[in-house]
């Protein structure tokens, strides 16, 4: 057919071939699997299935995405590793392969003991599901960072936006089939099938990890030498600080990002709870919410190519999100189980048109500062915002239904949806300040100069 019907063909090159390129990407779709596992099938289970609290499940859920900004550090780590081998990246990949699987193992175990645990101490569950919840975390976002830092090292630099963007679109496909996988394998959920599934898990993500790091990155001693010369991290940090308008974008990054964010807990349990979903049926809500935001990507690439100012691609996004969130608001009242899956599918759209203006505004806002540290920091602002929004939707959920089922709300609050919806709510009035403080900059634009190539798209979009 050709390499013009080929989506990535063009970001393999005769160093970088395809299939190696291909394989070295399926690193993301481990990130993906875990990602589905944790904030998306887990967080129903725990709720649902073994009756855990929303708070606990929130803290635990949290934990992941509360250590993300690390990203940054491990990322800055792996630039400066001392290594007599000549490796950088494939030590932190490794090690974090390694405490992902640790994590996954425990972790089956660790939830069986918090749901049923009758001897011992009563913290021990808690304690053990926190490890297993850190472990995986860490693991994650450890391996992934120096993942995509290898994947810029073999590449050049003309091809660098293209495999950023494979790599990204690889990390969607993975959470798109994890959604498969587990909403076909937790049909007919029982203990037994939660330790095969998530133990099958940590084995198939170490095995995948492996596959792809195996002889891609060449031995340098040069390069991983102990007295070269290092740049300080945090001198090149508030230099990035230093730039006009960084402060107001980070802020607006960090409130819509806690909008879109907030429930991403509490959608499969409203599904099951709420709706009478089965567990199979509310893991498909990933792979709609996935798919949503891929569709969001590419309305992005079209209004950008056509000159639309960033900062109203991410405007748009927001009104989106508004509109999604108010569907499934309406679905528990009327008993529509497809606007639930329509809302969940906005949420997506709205969050990719989001995250697409905000990240080309992050890398336009700053004159001074390198794109990775630029990228990091946007990743760290989005992914704090995240996890306290995590913790946040839990703990009003659980204090509103507390208030509402006992009359103090009033007769018309007396359901067990009231928590759900407050939660929704907040997320609307969110995304209103959002557009509130993101309305004056709409005036930006995404362009280059004349000399360069105007097609943005997902090769264009920093991972």
């Amino acid at each position: 057919m050709g390499t013009r019907y080929m989506p990535f063909a063009d970001a393999a090159s005769v160093e970088m071939p395809l299939s190696r390129l291909l394989r070295l990407s399926l690193f993301q779709v481990s990130a993906g699997f875990v990602m589905v596992l944790l904030t998306g099938t887990l967080n129903r289970v725990l709720i649902v299935e073994l009756g855990v609290s929303v708070a606990l499940v929130s803290a635990v859920v949290a934990i992941p995405v509360l250590v993300a900004p690390l990203r940054l550090f491990f990322g800055y780590r792996s630039d400066t590793y001392k290594s007599v081998l000549g490796w950088r990246r494939v030590p932190y990949i490794w090690l974090g392969s390694l405490l992902q699987f640790g994590g996954l193992a425990i972790m089956p175990f660790a939830l069986l003991v918090l749901q049923s645990q009758t001897v011992g101490p009563e913290w021990a569950g808690a304690a053990g599901v926190g490890l297993a919840f850190i472990l995986t975390g860490f693991g994650m976002h450890m391996a992934q960072t120096a993942g995509l830092a290898l994947a810029s090292d073999l590449v050049t630099q003309e091809k660098r936006p293209r495999v950023v963007a494979l790599l990204y679109f690889m990390l969607l496909l993975g959470m798109i089939g994890a959604s498969t996988f587990y909403s076909y394998f937790l049909v007919d959920f029982s203990p037994k099938l939660l330790i095969q599934v998530i133990q099958g898990t940590a084995l198939l993500t170490m095995i995948i990890n492996l596959v792809a790091i195996w002889k891609q990155e060449a031995r340098d001693t040069a390069r991983s030498a102990p007295d070269r010369d290092l740049v300080s991290f945090f001198d090149a940090l508030d230099e990035y600080r230093s730039d006009p308008g960084v402060l107001r974008l980070l802020i607006a990054v960090a409130i819509g990002s806690a909008a879109f964010s907030m429930q991403d807990i509490l959608l499969e349990p409203y599904g099951g709870e709420i709706l009478g979903l089965t567990v199979g049926e509310t893991t498909r809500l990933t792979g709609i919410w996935a798919a949503g935001t891929m569709a969001g990507f590419a309305w992005a690439a079209h209004s950008l190519q056509h000159g639309a100012p960033v900062f109203r691609v991410a405007a748009r996004g927001i009104l989106v999100g508004i509109a999604a969130f108010s569907c499934v608001i309406f679905a528990s009242p009327l008993g529509l189980t497809g606007l639930f899956y329509t809302g969940a599918a906005g949420i997506g759209l709205g969050g990719g048109l989001f995250a697409v203006g905000t990240m080309l505004a992050a890398m336009g806002v700053s004159e001074k500062s390198d794109s990775g540290l630029v990228v990091g920091a946007w990743g760290a602002v989005q992914a704090t915002a995240i996890g306290a929004s995590l913790l946040a939707g839990g703990l009003v959920k659980n204090t509103v239904n507390a208030l509402a089922l006992n009359g103090s709300l009033g007769g018309t609050m007396m359901t067990p949806a009231s928590g759900y919806v407050i939660v929704y709510l907040s997320e609307i009035v969110l995304l209103f300040l959002c557009l509130a403080i993101v309305g004056p900059l709409t005036r930006h634009r995404y362009g280059r100069d004349e000399n360069h190539d105007m097609r943005f798209g997902l090769a264009e979009l920093p991972g």
